[in-house]
């Protein structure tokens, strides 16, 4: 079919590729797409309007600085073209500008070599930990496979790269002993920490999971803690809530009576600030009218004017976390170990991996990794079970 002047034009070039043929200015273009017929027909209808409209970039003249800009704008797409998290977008841009785009930003994109990868690579060795360096590959790779994808680029030359950047032996953290965890949590009695620090110990949940837990979500008569949220933060914008990345981080936890009374109490420190009666008075809060609000958090922020749905900062409870665990003479300890000493605790009391994993929302795969680095019991029970097999087997001993 003859298409009118200006309406461009698409040619099969093999499965699934297709040459775009279209005018910006009388000027003539060309682009390879790769996708479905009806993805290069709509390719081809931006293409035309971003001349239009005066935005039009050169195939060949587009710098891998405003590639980057560009991908970043749509949301990171990767091979599912799904557009990932706030936060996780927050990193991708701190990732890509931080160490991609002084180096390479003022290439072509199109001349942009593998050479020119691999010394990029070698500056970051050394300037980065190996986990950061390693990150930057595979962001940049999935930047410059989306270049691909969209015809800008036939190839990515990070493909032909000399040596990529390994991720090295990754921090697992640390796991308490049953004692130590004792100490902390004696230390903590006594600090508006305190519940927040007896739910990440006791539940195994992550911070954020915690600090987006609302009073509707324990049950006070099944004894269960329902997760379905977290808090969200993203620099420079406003505290948020979000649902788990996957099904599984949607979980019922069963809770113990040690800490349901630990709850209890502090729902009833938050009914008293509803009904207005002052600390140690006596009174049957069962009796008041006021009840805590659909959205009552169970931890809010206590910054500035009080509000029972007001999000706390994240990382302010884990700065005041590390300055008490330093005194308690736990200096390496990170709030996120409690998550640790919890899994730990429960696999090492023979507690079912499976169920260790349905109770934190973990795969079970990276739970058992994760543990195995953690622990020094794994191997002596192991070593255990195999002498006493030997001793039934061998007879010796």
């Amino acid at each position: 079919m003859k298409r009118g002047f200006g309406d461009g034009g698409i040619d099969s070039r093999g499965p699934d590729t297709w040459r775009l043929r279209y005018r910006v200015n009388h000027r003539r273009f060309t682009k390879t797409f790769r996708g479905t017929l009806p993805e290069a027909r709509k390719e081809l209808r931006r293409l035309i309007k971003s001349g239009d409209d005066g935005v039009h970039v050169v195939p060949d003249k587009i710098t891998v600085a405003q590639w980057v800009a560009q991908w970043i704008a749509a949301g990171a797409p990767g091979r599912k073209k799904k557009r990932v998290g706030p936060r996780t977008l927050e990193r991708y841009g701190e990732l890509l500008r931080c160490h991609v785009v002084p180096t390479l930003g003022a290439r072509p994109l199109q001349q942009l070599q593998a050479t020119e990868i691999d010394t990029l690579y070698q500056a970051l060795d050394g300037q980065v930990s190996p986990r950061t360096a390693h990150h930057v590959h595979v962001v940049f790779g999935a930047c410059l496979g989306t270049a691909v994808r969209k015809g800008l680029l036939a190839t990515s030359p990070l493909a032909r790269a000399e040596k990529v950047p390994s991720p090295g032996e990754s921090d697992h953290g640390m796991a308490l002993e049953e004692a130590d965890l004792r100490t902390l949590i004696g230390g903590f009695e006594a600090s508006p920490l305190y519940p927040i620090v007896c739910v990440a110990a006791f539940t195994g949940a992550r911070r954020n999971e915690i600090l987006g837990l609302r009073w509707t979500d324990l049950d006070l008569v099944n004894k269960t803690l329902r997760i379905e949220r977290a808090v969200e933060q993203v620099r420079k914008q406003p505290l948020t809530l979000k649902e788990p990345k996957t099904a599984r981080g949607k979980r019922i936890i069963t809770i113990d009576d040690g800490l349901m009374t630990v709850l209890v109490a502090e729902r009833e420190r938050h009914l008293r600030i509803v009904a207005g009666v002052p600390d140690g008075a006596t009174v049957d809060l069962s009796l008041a009218k006021q009840r805590l609000p659909e959205d009552a958090l169970m931890f809010p922020s206590p910054e500035g004017d009080f509000s029972f749905s007001k999000l706390r900062d994240p990382r302010a409870v884990s700065r005041t976390f590390k300055r008490r665990t330093r005194k308690l003479g736990f200096a390496k300890l990170r709030f996120h170990d409690l998550r640790g000493t919890h899994e730990t605790l429960l696999l090492d009391a023979g507690v079912p991996l499976r169920a260790v994993a349905d109770r934190c929302g973990h795969d079970p795969a990276v739970l058992l990794r994760n543990y195995a680095k953690r622990t020094k019991k794994a191997d002596t029970m192991a070593n255990a079970v195999i002498a006493a097999l030997t001793r039934g087997v061998l007879g010796n001993g």
